[in-house]
């Protein structure tokens, strides 16, 4: 892909423009940090880098829908709403934690594991990403496969496990991240 057509690319969602400002901004505020120095020369090595790595890779982070109509940037995400989803996914591993712990510490041990099934339908393919990443980060789940057609296998330790991974609060948070419809379906035990 030629660098000019990123910029009049219509297949690309968001504005290229908004995307490299905020890639250079981060990329500039890592180099300051590490550099720790405020000299100009440090300013100029700064912001040539930025600009340098930006030009060289940015092709690079769109990556295509499943139909290849659409190119999303991979960190086209609004920092505010991801440093809530964060929040929120620590208070989910926190629940967790304590559900295995209860689980694997009772004198009954209420262990009893199972596959869990669902379609998770997303246009952009990073909101697939999250999702099984969060699933896979909480304890007591483990995302085991994602279908090319959203069909998304989990092994849940728990019961707690299972009807949390079913609930679709979590595909809704990662939806709302991505600025994209919801789209979950449970999958039948008999239809597996």
């Amino acid at each position: 892909m030629e660098k000019q057509s990123v910029f009049n690319d219509k297949t690309i969602v968001g504005s290229p423009t908004v995307h490299l400002v905020s890639m250079f901004i981060v990329l500039f505020v890592f180099w300051m940090i590490l550099s720790g120095r405020s000299e100009t020369k440090f300013i100029v090595y700064g912001v040539i880098t930025a600009a340098v790595t930006i030009w060289i890779t940015y092709p690079l982070l769109l990556i295509p829908n499943k139909d290849k109509t659409k190119k999303y940037f991979i960190f086209g995400v609004n920092p505010v709403k991801l440093v809530t989803y964060f929040c929120w996914l620590m208070w989910q591993l926190f629940l967790a934690n304590m559900d295995v712990l209860l689980a694997t510490t009772s004198q009954e041990m209420a262990i009893d594991p199972k596959i869990v099934r669902f379609y998770y339908r997303n246009d952009n393919p990073m909101a697939s990403a999250m999702l099984a990443n969060s699933i896979t980060l909480t304890p007591g789940t483990v995302t085991i496969n994602v279908e090319d057609d959203g069909l998304f296998e989990i092994h849940a330790l728990t019961p707690g496990a299972a009807a949390g991974v079913l609930d679709d609060t979590m595909a809704r948070k990662v939806s709302y991240l991505f600025d994209s419809e919801c789209d979950l379906e449970a999958v039948d035990e008999e239809d597996a």
